[in-house]
């Protein structure tokens, strides 16, 4: 029986992404995996003039990783005939084989995106695309996506991480906000709103600050601002918390002292 010979192409590539070609850098002309292994090897140089991020627009010149042949760029090599990846952007100048990440390019945004066309939209205000499930219940920040993110100071508009938008309109990465919500902390570190459903918690509150009576001497009000409704009022002083009177959020801060209060 003749052995049959197997059609699966041989997997090459990097830690990002799995292709059959590396990348000539237009702007140090030297090679690498993908323009993410260029941009963290040149952020490690020791000098930091010469710390620089790789245009993926600008790259002119791919090497086919099986028979090394350095091409313009296209998604078949022009010498051996392989497909240098699966899915191929001739605007970004991309390649990958791994298509279950349904890659697709965003005019608007400019840059490849990952998720499915049908699954994402693009909003104008924010400057990206978000899922089709929070197309019409997001909170419109103007560019919100082109900062970095408030947890680990990455870029958000080209990270290869999944975002999160909260409820007050910023975002930052998926495991950036579980990681913060895994501490307890239900303020966005940007402008600090209550990003989670307290509800319960406030009701809890309410018994705890119920059962547990501030001594007479510290029985006075105090001026307080919500940071969920940007109301300003007066609420009981405790140790506890200062609960808002237009909202009745517990996530308010204290803008006045007892000595303040005492003088009004």
């Amino acid at each position: 029986m003749e052995k049959q010979v197997s059609a699966r192409k041989p997997q090459c590539g990097c830690e990002h992404y799995k292709r059959r070609c590396k990348i000539r850098a237009p702007c140090c002309d030297k090679i690498f995996p993908c323009r993410h292994c260029h941009n963290e090897a040149v952020s490690l140089l020791t000098n930091p003039k010469d710390h620089h991020e790789l245009v993926r627009r600008d790259v002119q010149q791919v090497i086919c990783s099986l028979c090394n042949t350095e091409q313009q760029v296209a998604q078949i090599c022009s010498n051996c005939g392989v497909k240098m990846g699966e899915y191929f952007c001739g605007i970004c100048k991309f390649y990958d084989d791994d298509t279950t990440k349904e890659q697709f390019h965003c005019d608007d945004c400019g840059i490849c995106r990952v998720g499915g066309r049908d699954k994402y939209f693009h909003c104008q205000k924010c400057g990206s695309c978000y899922s089709v499930t929070v197309r019409d219940n997001h909170v419109c920040v103007e560019n919100s996506m082109k900062n970095y993110c408030p947890v680990c100071y990455e870029y958000l508009f080209d990270s290869i991480k999944g975002s999160t938008v909260l409820k007050c309109g910023h975002t930052m990465h998926s495991d950036c906000f579980n990681e913060m919500t895994d501490q307890n902390q239900y303020r966005c570190p940007i402008c600090s709103k209550t990003v989670l459903d307290m509800s319960h918690y406030w009701q809890l509150l309410d018994m705890e600050i119920e059962a547990n009576k501030m001594p007479e001497e510290y029985q006075y009000e105090v001026s307080i601002l919500c940071n969920d409704c940007n109301s300003m009022s007066k609420a009981p002083f405790h140790i506890l918390g200062h609960k808002c009177k237009e909202c009745k959020s517990y996530n308010t801060r204290r803008i006045s002292t007892p000595s303040d209060e005492s003088n009004a």
